[in-house]
């Protein structure tokens, strides 16, 4: 009897275990995460270039870290209104900027380290003179010449304290920085204008842009280039020195792209 017994629980144990087995759900392993790659906007190996790629976004944005300055105040960053450079005597003769298939409007003519009396200029750096052309022509929808853009880093961007990739980052992300008014960028007929009406048109499209940090340059009575004031991580501000030297005829003409 006893016998049968000890057989009957080694049953009712048997079938026990198989209940909670079937029951008990099996652990699961815990779930890979998918690799995750953060493409750093300063390297150009992962941004697919070694400027800034920004095309009608704000210059700056949070994720982005302008390159550190040194040995200055600040920026004037000076747009040439290419029409007119190509109207004169000098630029006739510039068919890289000029020439029949070259349809300019505003160009960096150039991104001037600047302190509040004078400016540095031709400094020495461990950079070299001459600016590579993969770097030069990496430039050329906004600077339209390796002259140009050659005299501008040994002149200018040599007293930066970047390198010369830094340097032209840097200039690209000031350009992009200035809403161009299209009144006047769109470049569609010739136009007659006052300095003060330019600088209006360009504090309008612009806010936080001040009066005293912007100059009109003018030659031969046409309009030739702006100059805006900059902090050395690309903010508006003000420039008393810049803006003395503003054009001071009461009209000019804007000509037209050809």
């Amino acid at each position: 009897m006893k016998q049968y017994a000890g057989i009957i629980a080694l049953g009712v144990m048997a079938v026990a275990a198989a209940v909670f087995l079937r029951e008990t759900p099996a652990p699961q392993e815990p779930a890979t995460p998918l690799p995750q790659t953060t493409v750093n906007r300063t390297d150009p190996d992962q941004a697919g270039s070694d400027t800034p790629i920004l095309g009608t976004a704000p210059a700056r944005t949070p994720s982005r870290t302008l390159p550190k300055s040194s040995g200055f105040d600040f920026y004037v960053l000076s747009l040439s209104w290419s029409p007119s450079y190509c109207a004169s005597s000098e630029g006739a003769s510039n068919r890289q900027q000029c020439g029949t298939s070259r349809r300019y409007g505003f160009v960096v003519h150039g991104l001037w380290p600047q302190n509040e009396n004078g400016y540095p200029q031709f400094c020495s750096s461990g950079e070299p003179d001459r600016v590579p052309d993969a770097t030069g022509r990496a430039m050329f929808d906004i600077m339209p010449s390796m002259g140009l853009i050659g005299h501008q880093w040994r002149k200018h961007g040599s007293c930066s304290g970047l390198t010369q990739k830094e340097y032209f980052a840097l200039t690209r992300a000031a350009f992009e920085t200035v809403k161009l008014p299209q009144t006047i960028s769109k470049g569609s007929k010739d136009q007659t204008i006052s300095a003060d009406g330019l600088e209006k048109a360009f504090l309008s499209a612009n806010p936080g842009m001040s009066q005293q940090g912007i100059a009109i340059s003018c030659d031969g009575g046409r309009f030739a280039e702006v100059r805006i004031c900059l902090t050395q991580d690309l903010k508006f501000r003000s420039c008393q020195q810049v803006d003395r030297q503003g054009c001071q005829i009461k009209t000019m003409t804007i000509p037209p792209i050809r």
